[in-house]
C-alpha cells in the first residue's frame, strides 16, 4: 500500500547485516539480521521500508536460485526458480510495516554479473531475455504479496556496457503487466543515457542526486514522461551522516525541479558498507529533512 504522503520517504536497497547467536541464527541465520534492518528502519520513520536485503549480494541473491546457473556461471537454460526466493523476506516485512518496497536485481545487471558458459547463448542479448522472464515471476510473487513498490536495481546501465534497447524490452517483460507500481534503480551519472532510460516501462526512476548532483541538471533539461522520480538525497558512498539541513536543502532544490508530488526520498544507494549506526543515523537524517520540508510547503 503506498502511504498517501507528500515527498515519502523509503530506501534502495541494503541494510548493514548485524548478525546475532542462539538458537535463531542457528535454525535461520538471516533472521536475526532482518529483523534489525527492518525494525530500524521503522524506527527512523521511513514510510516505505524493505527487508533489508541482508543475504547475499546482488547477483547471488538471485542467481543462486535460478536453474541453469551455476556459482558465478550459467551453465544451461535458465528458468524461473522452482519457489519464490525473496517474498519470505519481504512477507516478514510486510507483517511489520504496511507499505514495503519489493527489490529485484534487473535482469541486464544480472546477466552482466555472471559468465556464459553453455552454447545455449550466444551472448547476454539472448540470455537477457530469459533472466527477465524468471523475474518476472518472482516479481508476480512480490505483488500478489502486497508490495507497494515492485523497484529493478539495474546499475549497469549508466555504464555503458549495456545495450539499452535489450535492456528496456527486458523490464517490459517484468513490468509490463505487473498491478503495483513500478520503479527503476539506475546509479551513478546518467547523461549519457538519460534519453534512452526515460523510455523505460516504469512508474519511478530512481537516481542518485547526492553524490551526482549533474543528474539534477540533467533532468531539469529532461521530459519526464509523466514519471516520479525517486530522489536520492543522502549519500550513500559517503560515511560521515550529512546534517538534517544539508539534506534538507538538496531536497529543496529536488522540489524546485520536479515539484514535491512527483518525488519520493531516499539514499543515493544502499547503507550495507556502512555500520549500523551510521546507516541509522543517515535514515533518521532523512526522515527529518523530509518532514521540514513539508512542512515548508504548507
Amino acid at each position: 500500500m503506498m502511504p498517501e504522503l507528500i515527498l515519502p520517504t523509503t530506501v534502495v536497497g541494503s541494510y548493514p547485516a548485524v548478525g546475532s547467536g542462539g538458537l535463531r541464527a542457528l535454525f535461520d541465520p538471516l533472521k536475526p539480521a532482518r529483523t534489525t534492518a527492518v525494525s530500524d528502519q521503522i524506527s527512523a520513520g521511513i514510510d516505505i521500508i524493505s527487508d533489508g536485503q541482508v543475504g547475499r549480494d546482488m547477483i547471488a541473491l538471485i542467481a543462486d536460485f535460478l536453474p541453469g546457473v551455476k556459482g558465478q556461471d550459467v551453465t544451461g537454460q535458465i528458468h524461473p526458480a522452482g519457489k519464490p526466493i525473496t517474498l519470505p523476506g519481504v512477507k516478514y516485512a510486510l507483517s511489520r510495516h504496511p507499505a514495503v518496497k519489493g527489490i529485484l536485481t534487473g535482469p541486464t545487471t544480472l546477466a552482466h554479473g555472471l559468465a556464459i558458459r553453455t552454447p545455449v547463448y550466444r551472448d547476454r542479448s539472448e540470455l537477457i531475455p530469459d533472466m527477465a522472464l524468471a523475474l518476472a515471476q518472482e516479481a508476480r510473487y512480490l505483488a500478489d504479496a502486497g508490495v507497494a513498490i515492485l523497484q529493478l536495481d539495474e546499475p549497469i546501465l549508466s555504464t555503458g556496457a549495456a545495450d539499452l534497447t535489450v535492456a528496456h524490452d527486458a523490464v517490459n517483460i517484468i513490468t509490463g503487466k505487473l498491478n503495483v507500481p513500478s520503479c527503476m534503480h539506475v546509479c551513478g551519472n546518467i547523461r549519457g543515457c538519460i534519453d534512452e532510460i526515460l523510455r523505460f516501462p516504469v512508474d519511478i526512476l530512481d537516481f542518485e542526486f547526492a553524490n551526482n548532483p549533474d543528474n539534477l541538471d540533467v533532468l531539469s533539461r529532461s521530459d519526464l514522461k509523466g514519471k516520479k522520480i525517486g530522489f536520492g538525497c543522502v549519500d550513500s558512498a559517503d560515511r560521515e551522516v550529512e546534517s538534517v539541513s544539508v539534506i534538507a536543502e538538496r531536497i529543496t532544490k529536488g522540489i524546485e525541479v520536479f515539484g514535491a508530488e512527483n518525488m519520493l526520498l531516499d539514499p543515493d544507494c544502499g547503507l550495507r558498507m556502512h555500520s549500523r549506526e551510521g546507516a541509522y543515523k543517515k535514515l533518521e537524517h532523512l526522515v527529518l529533512a523530509a518532514r521540514q520540508c513539508r512542512e515548508e510547503l504548507t
